[in-house]
């Protein structure tokens, strides 16, 4: 009988440290990390990558490197990520263009966004404004949607991109107005803003803390924000919803990924890290220079805000017709 009871303990000893053995988040991690960034250096995507990498760094004592990889409407960087290894190793920056991509390119789509993605974390969000010239005969959003009902197709707007936020903003905006206006498409945040001040474009949708400056300079106006509350940086001015688009709302939101088939425990140690630095102060202040607010949560809860957005922008980009320019 005492034989027995020695066997059993023994055997319960090799099944536990067995256990303890095959858990994969006890070992991770025990080398470089990379954090592939879809878009090149600047912007709140490679802030977010950088911050996450430092903090990584720091508190794992571990090598965590940025990769930036533009290119392709970020279909190149993602599509990397997508074909990595799914041991926690290779980390993806997603922000909310990630989920209009399958819409735009559907059956072109070198990955599927739902299903060789798994959501770490929601990192923070944003909003964007409707702006104009400081000279411009538009003062309020029902100024717009009345122009544009009585000239449809002649004004136009300029955005970083098909697929982007500025350009999904304004797709939901003439799609739930009824109005239809020009979309001229730009390399980015600087060459759209530029254009618009220039005289070449009427206005834009973009996010907050990139034209910030132009409207405490008096270059620019804002007419609305896409929240359902109003921009921490823009207090006084009201949201499209406010203005009379009721149920109106963008986004703009910022998260982090590891490829599908990533092991659980590993998702959640990043989480758990990842959800810790976005309570670290500097990080907050870091964010909140570029109008980001932080956010954080479950995995669980990333991947329906995810499969959200997927469905909305899909919807809408059926609905609209919206095609890449």
């Amino acid at each position: 009988m005492k034989l027995l009871r020695t066997i059993a303990g023994a055997v319960c000893l090799l099944l536990s440290l067995s256990a303890h053995a095959a858990d994969p988040a006890e070992s991770y991690p025990d080398r470089q990390i990379r954090i592939v960034v879809p878009y090149p250096p600047g912007g709140f995507n490679d802030t977010l990558g950088r911050t996450a990498a430092e903090y990584l760094g720091t508190h794992w004592k571990t090598s965590v490197v940025v990769d930036n990889r533009p290119g392709g409407n970020t279909l190149i960087g993602n599509t990397i990520v997508a074909r990595a290894a799914p041991d926690g190793y290779t980390l993806l920056v997603t922000p909310l263009p990630f989920s209009a991509l399958p819409g735009l390119y559907q059956d072109k789509m070198p990955y599927d966004a739902v299903k060789d993605f798994a959501p770490v974390i929601w990192a923070g969000s944003t909003q964007n404004a409707l702006v104009v010239r400081a000279d411009s005969k538009y003062k309020t959003v029902q100024d717009v949607i009345d122009d544009a009902r009585k000239n449809p197709g002649k004004i136009n707007y300029a955005s970083t991109g098909s697929g982007s936020s500025n350009h999904l903003s304004m797709a939901l905006f003439d799609s739930m107005t009824g109005v239809k206006m020009t979309h001229i498409p730009y390399k980015g945040s600087a060459p759209a803003v530029t254009a618009l001040l220039g005289g070449d474009t009427d206005m834009l949708f973009d996010n907050v803390p990139n034209v910030y400056p132009q409207i405490e300079a008096g270059k620019l106006r804002a007419l609305a924000t896409t929240g359902l509350k109003r921009s921490p940086m823009l207090p006084d001015i009201p949201t499209v919803d406010e203005s009379g688009v009721r149920g109106y709302e963008v986004t703009v939101w910022f998260g982090i990924q590891a490829p599908a088939g990533t092991p659980k425990p590993i998702v959640e140690k990043l989480n758990r890290e990842l959800g810790r630095m976005l309570q670290d102060p500097a990080v907050r202040e870091r964010f909140a220079k570029q109008g980001v607010q932080p956010v954080g949560g479950t995995p669980e809860q990333f991947a329906q805000q995810v499969s959200t957005e997927i469905k909305k922008w899909g919807d809408l980009i059926q609905r609209a017709d919206i095609k890449i320019q």
